[in-house]
C-alpha cells in the first residue's frame, strides 16, 4: 500500500493539471482578447470624438466665411452706401465699414477690377458681378496682398521652422496669405454695375483659431492631462495655431508631416488617426480647405493630446494582467 501511495499522488497531480489546463490556457487568452477588444473600442471612441470636433471646427469656418459675404452684401445694398456714393464720400464710408466689420481690406470697383484683381481671375469677384454675393477662402501672393493694403504682406509673412518628418523645402518663409475673400454686387447711381470686395487675413489670426479651440474643447470636455488644439494651415504650413513649440511660443511656421500632407493635400482625404504634432502624439483630424477655384489651398486641424488615454489603457492592461496571475 505504501508503494502505491506515490503513484496515486502522481496520478492525482496529473489529473489536476489536466483539469486545470483549459483554465490555465484559456484565462490568459480570454483576458488578452478582452483587453484587445476594449482597447480597440476605446480607440474607436476617440476617433469618433475627434471626428465630431472637426465637424464643429469646419462648421465655424464655413459660417464665418458665409457671414462675411452676407455682411458685405448688406453694406452693398444699404442706403448708407448709396448716400455716400451720391455725396462723394465713398472713401470715408468704406473706411468706417472696414473698421466696423473687422476687415483687413474693403474696396469698391467696376467690372474691370483693379491691378492684380480683375474679376475674371477670381471666382468671388466674377460671381458678384454676375449678381450674387460670393465668399470663399483664397490664397494671395505677397504682391497681391500689398496691392490691397500696403504692408499686408509683411503682416502675413511667417518664417518657416525646420520640422521633423515634413516634406523637404528650400523655402525660408511662407510669404503668401490666406484670406476670407468676399464680394457683393453694387449698382452705381448712374446704373453701371460694380462690386464691393473685402476680406480678412487669416495668417497670424490667433483670435480666429482660439475661438475654434474654445468652441470645440470646452472646459472639462477632456480628461485631466489632455489638451485640445486647433490649427489652420496654408498648404502644409501652420499659419494660425494654439499648438505650442515651447511653453509660450506658438508653433507658427512649423509644417505637417509628409504622411498627413500626402493624404490630405495630395489625395484630398480626411485624416482621422493619431499623428505626431510638433512635439507629441495627438488624436488628430485634418481636412482639406478648398479655395474659390476648388483647389486644395490648406488644411483645418483639431486634435487632443493622446498621453492620458494611453496611460489609462496601460494601467488597465497591467491591472488585468495582475488579475490573471
Amino acid at each position: 500500500m505504501n508503494r502505491l501511495r506515490p503513484l496515486l499522488q502522481s496520478v492525482r497531480v496529473r489529473l489536476l493539471v489536466i483539469a486545470l489546463m483549459p483554465m490555465l490556457v484559456l484565462m490568459p487568452l480570454l483576458l488578452g482578447f478582452t483587453t484587445w477588444r476594449w482597447s480597440d473600442k476605446i480607440d474607436g471612441l476617440l476617433i469618433s470624438k475627434v471626428t465630431g470636433d472637426l465637424t464643429i471646427a469646419d462648421q465655424y469656418l464655413a459660417r464665418l466665411t458665409a457671414t462675411s459675404g452676407e455682411q458685405l452684401d448688406a453694406v452693398a445694398q444699404s442706403v448708407r452706401l448709396r448716400s455716400a456714393l451720391t455725396a462723394g464720400s465713398t472713401a470715408d464710408f468704406l473706411a468706417q465699414e472696414k473698421a466696423r466689420l473687422g476687415l483687413d481690406f474693403l474696396y469698391l470697383t467696376g467690372p474691370g477690377g483693379q491691378p492684380g484683381f480683375t474679376p475674371t481671375d477670381w471666382p468671388v469677384l466674377s460671381g458678384a458681378l454676375a449678381g450674387r454675393w460670393q465668399s470663399a477662402v483664397d490664397i494671395l501672393n505677397a504682391a497681391q496682398l500689398d496691392t490691397l493694403v500696403p504692408g499686408l504682406a509683411a503682416r502675413a509673412a511667417i518664417p518657416l521652422v525646420a520640422t521633423e518628418a515634413a516634406v523637404p523645402t528650400s523655402r525660408s518663409a511662407e510669404t503668401r496669405g490666406m484670406i476670407i475673400h468676399s464680394a457683393a454686387p453694387v449698382t452705381l447711381p448712374d446704373g453701371r454695375p460694380a462690386l464691393l470686395a473685402g476680406g480678412r487675413l487669416l495668417n497670424r489670426n490667433l483670435g480666429f483659431i482660439d475661438t475654434i479651440n474654445a468652441l470645440v474643447y470646452r472646459e472639462q470636455s477632456l480628461p485631466e492631462g489632455s489638451q485640445g488644439t486647433a490649427t489652420l494651415f496654408l498648404e502644409d504650413v501652420r499659419i494660425s495655431t494654439n499648438v505650442r513649440l515651447f511653453e509660450n511660443v506658438r508653433a507658427l511656421g512649423t509644417r505637417v508631416s509628409a504622411e498627413v500632407r500626402g493624404q490630405v493635400l495630395g489625395r484630398g482625404d480626411i485624416w482621422l488617426d493619431r499623428a505626431f504634432v510638433v512635439n507629441d502624439w495627438y488624436i488628430s483630424a485634418y481636412e482639406p480647405i478648398l479655395d474659390s477655384r476648388g483647389s486644395r489651398a490648406g488644411m483645418l486641424y483639431v486634435g487632443f493630446l493622446e498621453t492620458p488615454f494611453r496611460q489609462a489603457k496601460r494601467s488597465s492592461v497591467l491591472a488585468l494582467g495582475g488579475l490573471s496571475c
